[in-house]
This record gives structure tokens, sequence and C-alpha cells, in this order.
């Protein structure tokens, strides 16, 4: 695929947009990739990361191996996401902490037109396909009920942390950032990296990619073998995931933190009305509307095909 400067600067643009998502708990980068055209390319060039690329570099040079490894793309798209994720992590950590309703309702009108977007890309209805939303969307909804584990910086326990949570990151509706919290590691990942921890981050960083080249063969599989079926579970992965990003919430327990601090534990979805403070309607309604705009903007984006 040829593509111009310009076609570059986009993907970078889209990485930003993923490494933002994925940077806050119950958001998903692969939902971005999905509504921006670039998912099954991003699958399938990380799948093609294999032994065969050495071969290619020793017999036909760098110039060869690069275009195998379809190397402009990833480093455009990488370099997006590396610099949002590590930037966005603590702005994201301040708003969730200080304006939760605006964050979450920016984000849920985000997801919810995602819906639309990545379930109209299944070509044919069957009762399969239905049986498969439907699984996908429980299975999600279990996944935003589970109360987080306590915080643990054992270094084997951050190489599967690394490799389960970057395993969500690529599923449209999963957020790697929520299985981080789930697993009691999200708080050790951003100490590691406000701290520049390079022992901690590294660690993390090879689970990753080991999940990664795992995880994207499978999924390439099931995209070539039940196209339409993938499609129907990733759709109910991202309708299930509403839960966790509803604006407002009743906390049900409590734990405490390391620093003696108080953070919630459990939660309900609750209504605007019934929520104890001011739930900023207003404003939430504004910001829900400015995310769903924002998906029509990405997906025009993704419609060019870069």
């Amino acid at each position: 695929m040829q593509r111009r400067f310009l076609d570059y600067f986009i993907l970078s643009l889209k990485g930003i947009a993923m490494g933002a998502a994925d940077a806050v708990p119950g958001v998903s980068g692969g939902t971005i990739a999905f509504i921006s055209g670039i998912y099954e390319e991003l699958i399938t060039t990380i799948s093609n990361v294999n032994l065969s690329l050495i071969t290619t570099l020793r017999k036909e040079g760098f110039k060869a191996f690069w275009i195998q490894l379809n190397g402009n793309f990833l480093v455009a798209l990488l370099t997006g996401i590396i610099i949002s994720f590590v930037s966005f992590m603590r702005l994201a950590k301040y708003l969730i902490e200080n304006h939760p309703i605006l964050i979450w309702s920016f984000f849920f009108g985000l997801i919810v037109a995602s819906i639309f977007f990545v379930g109209k890309q299944i070509q044919k209805w069957n009762l399969a396909v239905i049986i498969s939303l439907i699984a996908g969307a429980l299975i999600a909804y279990y996944i935003t009920t589970l109360p987080s584990m306590a915080n643990n910086d054992n270094p084997l326990f951050l190489f599967f942390a690394g490799a389960i949570a970057i395993c969500a990151m690529i599923l449209p509706g999963i957020s790697g950032s929520f299985i981080l919290v789930i697993l009691g590691a999200y708080k050790t990942l951003s100490d590691a990296l406000h701290d520049f921890d390079i022992k901690k981050i590294l660690i993390f960083a090879v689970g990753a990619v080991v999940g990664l080249l795992s995880f994207s063969r499978v999924l390439k599989w099931l995209f070539k073998n039940y196209h339409n079926i993938t499609l129907a579970i990733l759709t109910g992965f991202i309708f299930g995931s509403l839960n966790k990003i509803w604006p407002w919430k009743k906390v049900l327990t409590w734990r405490t933190n390391s620093k003696g601090e108080q953070i919630p534990l459990l939660e309900e979805s609750i209504s605007p009305f019934n929520f104890d403070g001011d739930p900023k309607l207003a404003i939430a309604i504004v910001l829900m509307i400015v995310g769903f705009s924002t998906i029509f903007i990405l997906e025009k984006l993704g419609s060019k095909k870069q």
C-alpha cells in the first residue's frame, strides 16, 4: 500500500487517539483502531512478525525486511500510541479523580457511536451471529463488575499483566487499562511511568510483546475463518463495556490503598437523578454528543483507507 507523508501523519493521529483511549480504564484503543479503518491491517501486521523476517533481512536486505514488516505503518502508529499513552495517563488519572462525570460522559458518547459503526460491518445476520453478540456483551458486562485486586509489583506478575492487558487493548470494547485495574497493576505501571522505573517498564513491555504476538495470530485466524461471528463478539464487547463508563455511579464498597486513601472497590450504575451530588447533567449531555461526533470524524478518516 502506497502512502504519502500526510497518510502517515494521519496514522500517527489515529495512534494518538488509540493511546489516549487505552490510558482510560474502561475505554479500548482497539475500538478506535476499528472505527478509524486500520484494525485488520494492524492485526495482520502484528501477526506477520515472525522468524521469517530474519531470513528476509539476511537474504534480501533491510529494504525487503522493512516492507515485509510493514515498518512505516508500525512506526507511524506506535509513535502516536506511545506519546499519547505516556502523556495522557497522568491527565486521565487527574480527570477520573477530579472530574469523573465529565470524562466518562465523553467516552460514553464515543462508545455508543462505536457500537453502530462496528456492528454495521457484519455482512450477514443469523442465529450464530446474534448468540455471539449477546455472549460478547455478557462477558464484557461481567468483566466490568469484577472488583480490583490489591496492587502487586512482583516481576513475574507484571510480565503476565502486560501479556493479558495488551490482548485486551487490541480488542474493541475491552479496556486494557481496566484489566490492569482489575489485576491490581494499573497503579504499579502508572507509578513506574511517573518515576521512570525502567526495570518495571521493561518487564511489562516484554510481557506485552509476547501477548501481542501470540493473540494477534488468533485474531487474524478468527477474522479469516469466522468474520461475521468475530465482528458480532466484538460488537457485544463494546456494548457490554457501557456499564463501566456510565458517568453516574454509586460506590458500594471501598478499599484502602498503600497511602491510606479510600478507593472505590465496587460500584453500580445509577440514574443521574439519584446521584448523590451535582450530576452536571447539561454538560454531561454535551460531552456525550461531542464523543458521539468524534466517532463520525474518525470513521470518515477511516473511510479514506489510509
